[in-house]
């Protein structure tokens, strides 16, 4: 069970990130012979997978031909669950205190404090809250949503998706075979999603119309339908039972940036070892910077097991072997 709020916590290894790179870390930790703890302030695991895109076909995964987001999170928090992870979900890190020989503590919003003798930051982007629509004020919770962490809900309703990015087409390419109607809304002629997706999308009956913003949503108790108003002046006026508003997020780094980790722009910056410039902390996957960095899943796997490995002598002082390891690999 994780720990009541305004308590200690203790643990040899605590990740900052509940995404696939920070459940990755739990289940090599636990492998490795340590305890662990993720913390996540979002309040389900998965980090952006799960928030943004659980329906996506993620393609970049060895041994998974093709695999969804909430698959991939799924077999990943089956493969933790070998370590006992505990979880510290809907909770935001916001202090750091660093000593480098005994350990680090780290305080949370809720007045919870983790002691541990390393920490691995696999935070992605931060903390990240969605990007208004500026004509939903008031309808959260009454058709508006800025997620689609399952379409089974909009089988049958007509959708309409404001956006021109990777999750906007994504979720109308998915939702046009369920949903009665959808209608995607850009405030441009051109897209920043993978082309092969706008094409599919383009070619299907969705309707796109560009170069337009919602600029109302109507109805009495939850939206019945939107406005929307072309850069000529044109108003239009569609069915919706849903509206999505797809248009990105923005991501708070401050809490990091004030526990003294030096950054490369909007990233950490990392040596080879993971090792961040604050001792015991380390980090790993899209939040890492080094040169000839690449930002994919996969390869924040690896650099996460690379982070526990050259954690270990920091868990174990005393162990001139790490436990598990063999020349030989494994």
């Amino acid at each position: 069970m994780p720990p009541t709020r305004d308590t200690v916590h203790e643990t040899d290894v605590l990740i900052v990130g509940a995404g696939p790179a920070g459940l990755f870390g739990a289940y090599y930790a636990g492998f490795r012979g340590m305890s662990v703890t993720l913390v996540d302030s979002l309040p389900e695991i998965g980090g952006q997978v799960s928030a943004l895109y659980p329906e996506k076909a993620i393609l970049d995964v060895a041994g998974f031909p093709t695999i969804k987001g909430r698959e991939l999170v799924n077999e990943l928090i089956e493969q933790a669950a070998s370590a006992k992870p505990t979880y510290l979900l809907d909770r935001t890190a916001n202090s750091l205190r660093v000593d480098p020989d005994d350990g680090v503590t780290m305080g949370l919003d809720d007045g919870t404090e983790v002691r541990a003798k390393v920490v691995v930051i696999t935070a992605g982007i931060g903390k990240f809250t969605p990007r208004p629509l500026p004509a939903g004020d008031g309808w959260e919770s009454r058709g508006l949503v800025f997620f689609v962490p399952s379409f089974d809900e909009y089988v049958g309703k007509d959708v309409v998706i404001v956006g021109g990015g990777d999750s906007a087409f994504d979720w109308a390419h998915h939702l046009e075979p369920i949903a009665s109607s959808v209608t995607l809304v850009h405030r441009r002629d051109a897209f920043r999603a993978h082309q092969a997706t706008v094409d599919a999308v383009l070619a299907g009956r969705t309707e796109v119309i560009t170069k337009a913003q919602v600029t109302a949503l109507l109805g009495d108790d939850r939206v019945e339908k939107v406005e929307i108003t072309t850069n000529d002046g044109e108003v239009l006026v569609r069915p919706a039972q849903a509206v999505v508003a797809a248009l990105g997020f923005v991501a708070d780094l401050t809490a990091m940036k004030d526990w003294g980790v030096e950054f490369d722009k909007r990233h950490v910056k990392v040596d080879t070892a993971m090792r961040t410039n604050l001792p015991r902390v380390f980090a790993a996957g899209y939040i890492t910077e080094y040169d000839g960095k690449v930002r994919l899943i996969a390869v924040g796997f690896g650099e996460v097991a690379t982070a526990i490995n050259n954690a270990a002598p920091l868990v174990f002082p005393d162990q001139g072997v790490f436990p598990g390891h063999s020349s030989e690999g494994s």
